[in-house]
């Protein structure tokens, strides 16, 4: 009996030690504020009130806090999905686990095309189409191209319905590039397989499906210079899965020696004769090389473009990757972010009247909740 409680009180000695080693490591470590494998911020160390603790809103927090800085944390969250993967889940948080390694985006039916719509309407309506061409490319993502990959029984994603229902009620002439997209599956990857944006060599069929629709000859991928970047982009699917034994993927990067490139990033004053930042290529956010991140304005001049024209591009990230091919064909382009390009598109248009092309490029699966919809007026 004495030595089952001296066994007992020896336990919950170990234990306290271990309560108490454990506080004290999470309390002296040093903690890490981003979480590059998940892409976002760690929770903060609460601040203590009466106010906070009364209201369980302290606890809460403290609880975040805990489970973000939780020893080898990176190691046990990435062992769970590879437990949930193993045992045959196949969607964690909205991404299908599919073929060939792919990590493919679920994509929810839009609830504000009425107001993307009247927006766009907006847009075109206050544009002299006899002096500007104006076009609009919808892209479809990998849950519609690469929709024979996706886990069995998956819901069907009807993108391209919604994407003519939209090109029909604005009246915006359409590039709808969803065949280019197609027979390109049998050329090479379009898609990421850890990252919902196209690949270089999607965007390029992107680009061709432009060339279509301006009557323009595309500049052959031959003739272009590549550079594979990086192997090793984990990109925003990967963080969202957190099986982090997954395959990475390969960035490719074209250039045209025949294009004589001057870039500028408006905000910062920053001039360049790349359209691309390699610094990038070293970071979580690798994607992010292709126009140097985010930028509310940027223009590209080159000298030696096979035209006079200037083209406005109001876009997402997707039209980051098309850009260096439509650059040989414009002797100017305007790159606008309208997240944060805060003075309209249209006055835009009507302080330059060297343009005389505008597109507008949003992928589908980000179109609905696009903050960037509501700013081109």
């Amino acid at each position: 009996m004495i030595t089952n409680i001296k066994i007992r009180r020896t336990v919950v000695c170990l234990l306290c030690i271990g309560i108490l080693s454990l506080s004290v490591y999470l309390l002296a470590s040093p903690k890490k504020e981003f979480s590059e494998n998940e892409n976002r911020y760690l929770a903060k160390f609460p601040s203590f009130s009466a106010r906070t603790l009364l209201s369980g809103e302290y606890t809460e927090s403290l609880g975040d806090w805990l489970a973000d800085h939780f020893p080898q944390r990176d190691f046990f969250v990435g062992l769970k999905s590879g437990v949930e993967i193993a045992s045959g889940r196949k969607e964690i948080n909205h991404v299908y686990v599919a073929q060939d390694d792919y990590l493919i985006e679920s994509y929810a039916e839009p609830q504000n095309t009425e107001r993307i719509t009247d927006t766009l309407v907006s847009f075109y309506d206050k544009i002299d189409t006899r002096k500007v061409d104006v076009n609009l490319m919808l892209v479809p993502t990998a849950v519609t191209i690469y929709n024979d990959k996706l886990p069995a029984h998956a819901p069907l994603s009807d993108q391209t319905t919604t994407a003519s229902a939209i090109y029909d009620a604005c009246g915006i002439p359409a590039v709808d590039c969803t065949d280019r997209l197609f027979e390109g599956t049998a050329r090479g990857q379009l898609y990421y397989r850890t990252d919902h944006h196209w690949t270089t060599l999607g965007a390029y069929c992107g680009y061709l499906a432009y060339c279509d629709a301006k009557k323009m000859t595309p500049v052959s991928l031959e003739s272009l210079t590549a550079q594979t970047v990086t192997d090793t982009f984990a990109g925003t699917l990967y963080s969202k899965v957190n099986d982090y034994s997954h395959p990475k993927d390969t960035i490719t990067i074209y250039t045209n020696p025949a294009d004589d490139l001057t870039v500028t990033y408006v905000d910062t004053g920053e001039v360049t004769d790349s359209l691309y930042n390699l610094d990038y290529a070293a970071e979580k956010d690798k994607y992010s090389l292709f126009l140097n991140n985010i930028h509310p304005l940027v223009v590209i001049e080159n000298s030696t473009a096979a035209s006079q024209d200037a083209l406005m591009l109001i876009k997402d990230s997707y039209a980051n990757s098309m850009v260096p091919f439509l650059a040989h064909h414009y002797k100017k382009i305007y790159v606008l972010d309208t997240r944060y390009y805060r003075d309209g598109p249209s006055s835009f248009l009507a302080e330059h009247g060297d343009i005389t092309d505008v597109l507008l490029l949003y992928n589908m699966n980000t179109l609905d909740g696009d903050t960037g919809i509501r700013g081109i007026y």
